[in-house]
């Protein structure tokens, strides 16, 4: 099912609902999700005006009229592809992290440097950067015997 994030007046179609949301973010579904928002007229106008190929607007009629016309606006907007919604590219350093972050040992940032050539403070920031923000993967971590342990929310756990 396609999902709709709302980020100020940019909306942004997603093949599925991201983990977790930033703050400002709204995660729409339906048009009914829309209409009970805590959106103000202004700002569902805002959106509508930054909408691709639509005629600008001052405001709306009302909530109802404004739900129903930017839910039908939404379903035209392009939805990414699985592929492209799915993580970093195959073969990639990014890839070869989330793998050991999948693993149900999960990875240190020792690890993930070996893995990959790169620093601490790199690995640090591409956990939070590339993977927690871009990605939207939820990251957990846990003091273990072997130090500090990175893994991905969701996944095996030993």
């Amino acid at each position: 099912m396609t999902a709709y994030v709302i980020r100020g007046a940019l909306v942004t179609a997603v093949a599925s609902a991201p983990l977790t949301l930033s703050e400002g973010e709204i995660l729409i579904g339906s048009a009914q999700e829309i209409e009970a928002s805590a959106l103000s007229r202004v700002q569902l106008a805002a959106i509508w005006n930054g909408l691709p190929g639509t005629n600008p607007i001052s405001r709306f009629k009302d909530r109802k009229s404004a739900a129903r016309r930017l839910w039908a606006a939404f379903q035209e907007l392009p939805v990414p592809s699985e592929l492209a919604s799915a993580g970093p590219r195959p073969s990639s350093k990014q890839a070869k992290v989330v793998d050991l972050l999948k693993r149900p040992e999960g990875a240190t940032v020792a690890e993930v440097m070996n893995a990959t050539g790169w620093l601490p403070h790199s690995v640090r920031g591409m956990f939070s950067g590339a993977l927690k923000k871009k990605h939207r993967l939820m990251l957990i971590s846990a003091q273990e015997q072997r130090g500090r342990v990175y893994r991905i929310a969701g996944e095996a756990t030993a």
